[in-house]
């Protein structure tokens, strides 16, 4: 079933996403050569504690960490490491944010120092797809259409689109109906309403788009070794477009 979110629930979900995007601003000048995704953790968790919220996703199907890590060829869901960070890697965080009970939900990929074009294209592209998805959340259309977009973007700039793993709903619990595919067809899926609340969150792969899972049972790589990255918001649906309740100002 899909819950459609009251204004004031709304509210409490752009608040917990404010908290969010400040913690990925501070994750910006952490970030770099020498560095391990275990300490980012550790400061996530830190920072959050202190700003009165929790990180949603420790716990959730016993996931042991405050954040996820994944580096390189890493779609998602890695674990935070011991592991240096080195120049020209690339890291995406995801963290899942509660505050007061509402939820914000938002990954992004960072260079680490300086990195291939290769890579910056890859970080590009894949942060622009975002975008292109969010510009189709508008009420009225169907989740096909941001799919579709997402897609059609993504393959014209020679990337592929990861299968496995998808957007959804979120608030008051983390996954929540509908599903968000990031490739698909016009005019297909549920119709967008006013008052849902959804993740976009595009993984763009260099080499071929499937995965393949650790022995611990999260972490989900390329099937080839090639590179992935990703970017999400939450983002609400309104009479008035799509608002991005994760936002971080600068975009």
């Amino acid at each position: 079933m899909i819950q459609r979110k009251t204004n004031r629930e709304i509210q409490l979900m752009r608040e917990a996403g404010e908290l969010l995007a400040a913690c990925h601003k501070e994750l910006r000048a952490l970030i770099k050569p020498g560095i391990t995704t275990l300490q980012l953790d550790s400061f996530v968790e830190d920072f959050l504690e202190e700003n009165g919220a929790t990180p949603e996703q420790k716990g959730y199907q016993d996931y042991p960490y405050a954040t996820c890590a994944s580096v390189n060829d890493v779609i998602c869901h890695g674990f935070p490491n011991n592991r240096k960070l080195e120049e020209g890697d690339i890291v995406t965080i995801d963290m899942v944010v509660n505050l007061n009970g509402a939820l914000a939900d938002s990954a992004w990929s960072y260079a680490v120092g300086n990195v291939s074009e290769e890579k910056q294209q890859l970080l590009d592209t894949t942060k622009k797809s975002l975008y292109v998805g969010i510009e189709k959340a508008v009420v009225g259309n169907r989740i096909g259409d941001i799919g579709h977009a997402i897609q059609q973007y993504a393959e014209r700039e020679g990337f592929a689109v990861v299968r496995d793993f998808t957007g959804h709903g979120i608030g008051p619990t983390l996954h929540e109906e509908p599903m968000i595919p990031h490739f698909g067809q016009t005019g297909t899926g549920i119709r967008l309403k006013e008052g849902m609340v959804i993740t976009i969150e595009p993984m763009l792969n260099t080499g071929v788009p499937y995965s393949k899972i650790d022995d611990d049972g999260w972490t989900a790589r390329t099937m080839d070794g090639s590179l992935s990255a990703q970017y999400e918001h939450t983002i609400a649906i309104t009479s008035e477009g799509p608002v991005i309740l994760t936002s971080q100002d600068d975009e």
